[in-house]
């Protein structure tokens, strides 16, 4: 009986993460765990390392996802976010702020009005009443980039729960 004590106890505790809705995502080192209500679904392109449904009291989800590209990948933190930025037709309340959290640089970057979303270089979608929170992680293995776009009223009402989740990912 003893042999199968570590086994069932296994299962219980992943049966209980499930049940609990627990999601969480290794990138570059860091576990980064999902606040309560994000859903986790398949990357929808291979440079995505994870993302998740990001729920709004209006019904209307907005969505983060999470990019790496090792050390040195994807550009320096002014090139994202000025890409970034320009993903909005007059972007508005455009703020960008860098600090240090728990001893490791991150960028945080703001804007709303209409978002163009679409592939780079292929047609554009215009999403009118979006906002973007973007966190850009200088890690020990490269930067790590976390962008929420979506409705407006649902990246506000995550933005907290997006900073404190980089803020417990970089505490361990």
């Amino acid at each position: 009986m003893k042999k199968f004590s570590f086994p069932l106890a296994f299962l219980a505790l992943a049966c209980l993460a499930l049940a609990s809705g627990a999601n969480a995502v290794e990138v570059a080192g860091y576990s980064f765990a999902a606040p309560e209500g994000w859903k986790s679904s398949p990357p929808s392109s291979s440079m995505r390392k994870a993302q998740f449904s990001v729920p709004g009291k209006s019904g209307k989800d907005a969505e983060a996802v999470f990019f790496y590209f090792g050390s040195g990948g994807a550009g320096g933190v002014k090139a994202n976010v000025d890409r970034w930025m320009k993903q909005f037709q007059n972007p508005q309340g455009q703020s960008v702020k860098t600090e240090t959290v728990n001893g490791t640089k991150v960028t945080f970057a703001q804007a709303y009005g209409t978002f163009l979303s679409g592939r780079p270089f292929g047609p554009k979608t215009s999403n009118p009443g979006y906002a973007m929170l973007a966190a850009i992680i200088e890690g020990r293995k490269g930067a790590i980039f976390v962008k929420m776009t979506g409705p407006k009223e649902a990246v506000e009402e995550n933005s907290t729960k997006l900073r404190k989740m980089v803020a417990d990912a970089l505490s361990k």
